[in-house]
């Protein structure tokens, strides 16, 4: 549906698009003209002129730059640069073809100036480059496609490990022994008490010291 929309719009552009080239090109025309005869110049004379052509200029942008459809600028662009063409076959033909004594709100309409200087071919060229625009071959998007597009990706899963996922502790080895402060683990047998007056360079007392089930001599 959009394609016969476009199709219709391009239809609808060319014509008028030839009409408003018309009006402002002979407006600016006769204006300067009128500024040179006199020898001076009114700004506002071309407010008019000015209009026009930027109307043309609006519509053909809109109708080259949408992205509706491609039939739009190729109908308008064939409408515009064939009657051009037909100049290099039959000139006269052409021509004649073209009303040249129409008149618009009191305003001259030569629509064939257009043609002669060549505005309708350059224009019809520029629609039809239009055409070749990759992107308006492509369906729009709908909503699920856009919103598919806009979802961002999963991030990655961080993996977090819990107590069970840790290794079992493995057993003591019975070999190793445990560690200590280099003290030993049972005390020692205390040394024998001396007595008052006894030099610490005495003789041991006798008996003391002999392994059990010996006999002194």
């Amino acid at each position: 549906m959009r394609h016969l929309w476009s199709f219709l719009a391009g239809l609808a552009v060319a014509p008028v698009t030839w009409v408003l080239v018309t009006l402002g090109q002979d407006g600016s025309e006769r204006t300067v003209d009128r500024w040179v005869e006199i020898g001076t110049y009114s700004t506002p004379n071309l407010i008019e002129p000015a209009v026009y052509l930027g109307v043309a200029g609006i519509l053909l942008g809109l109708l080259g730059t949408l992205r509706f459809s491609p039939f739009g600028p190729l109908a308008a662009g064939l409408l515009l640069a064939v009657p051009y063409l037909g100049l290099f076959v039959a000139p006269f033909s052409v021509r004649d073809r073209v009303p040249g004594d129409l008149k618009l709100l009191g305003d001259p309409l030569p629509l064939r100036d257009p043609l002669d200087n060549g505005t309708l071919f350059l224009i019809g060229v520029l629609l039809l480059m239009a055409v070749f625009s990759t992107s308006r071959w492509r369906r729009p998007a709908t909503p699920e496609t856009a919103e598919a597009e806009l979802t961002p990706a999963p991030a990655p899963v961080e993996h977090k490990p819990t107590l069970t996922d840790w290794p079992p502790a493995q057993a003591k080895d019975p070999d190793t022994p445990p560690l200590t402060l280099a003290y030993p683990e049972t005390p020692t047998e205390p040394l024998p008490r001396r007595t008052a007056g006894e030099s610490p360079w005495s003789a041991p007392p006798r008996g003391a010291g002999r392994p059990e089930g010996t006999e002194s001599r």
